[in-house]
């Protein structure tokens, strides 16, 4: 029961800052999305040192930094595209820097910190172009992603504790099933009418368009980073949210479906 408890106040106090750094002010937005980046960073990296990886954990974070900024810089002060060439070189001293590491492997250890720049801070650099989406801030249209992956969630955890018979990828994740990934897509699916109809901005096809996206990307993201703790023999990617583990736990649904998101959105809807 504490467990329970210390669970639900845990996920109540995550969707309370998740919600008001959407809704109230672009900075405080950025502030925390910039947070969720640093953290998601560090654990990846962390992660990826217990596969016998030494990325640039302090040099990665700060490219990550930029990466994220970058994208929150182009729309809210207009500085425009070109703010996003800087990434160029800050990319290129990952390589330089790790010419003086006296490392055996560099290779491995540029991949991986490469790796969790595209796993993490490119996705969140993203979710700036989905919250200026209009061009002015409007961050309902990051907080519909955000209702639609928690409804494709709870549909996947019901349907498949109720009906679940047949697994989905059981090398990786023995608890998924067919019948609770399909409840996940019905559900985040239905949660795009009424998306449609109490928060606009997007017409109803495309809302749930959305939501398919949700529901397949999120749970092969899932997925993925459930391979990846696997490989290294560990359950949570961090102990920072009790009950829920860490911050790669809880948004590596989003972190896969964003970059497939913006890419419906700005060819096919903008």
């Amino acid at each position: 029961m504490n467990n329970f408890f210390q669970r639900s106040l845990t996920g109540l106090l995550m969707v309370i800052v998740l919600i008001g750094s959407l809704l109230l002010h672009p900075f405080l937005f950025a502030l925390v999305f910039l947070l969720i980046n640093i953290v998601a960073l560090i654990e990846f990296y962390k992660l990826a040192a217990l596969s016998h990886s030494r990325p640039q954990n302090k040099y990665g974070n700060i490219v990550g930094t930029f990466i994220f900024l970058a994208g929150f810089l182009w729309y809210q002060f207009d500085w425009g595209p070109y703010v996003s060439l800087l990434i160029i070189p800050f990319l290129t001293f990952i390589f330089i820097f790790e010419l003086y590491r006296v490392r055996k492997q560099p290779l491995l250890h540029l991949a991986t910190t490469l790796l969790g720049l595209v796993y993490v801070s490119f996705p969140l650099m993203l979710v700036n172009h989905l919250a200026y989406f209009d061009g002015s801030y409007n961050g309902k249209i990051v907080l519909g992603i955000f209702i639609l992956i928690w409804l494709s969630d709870t549909g996947a955890y019901v349907f498949g504790v109720t009906l679940g018979k047949h697994k989905l990828f059981e090398r990786i994740s023995p608890k998924k099933t067919w019948e609770g990934f399909i409840g996940g897509i019905m559900v985040s699916l239905g949660g795009s009418f009424l998306l449609a109809r109490y928060m606009g901005i997007f017409e109803l096809h495309e809302w749930a368009i959305v939501a398919g996206i949700v529901g397949v990307f999120g749970t092969l993201g899932d997925l993925v980073e459930s391979m990846l703790k696997r490989s290294v023999s560990i359950k949570d990617s961090g102990n920072l949210l009790p009950g829920h583990g860490g911050i790669l736990d809880r948004f590596d649904s989003f972190l896969f479906a964003i970059p497939v998101i913006f890419t419906y959105l700005y060819f096919f809807v903008r």
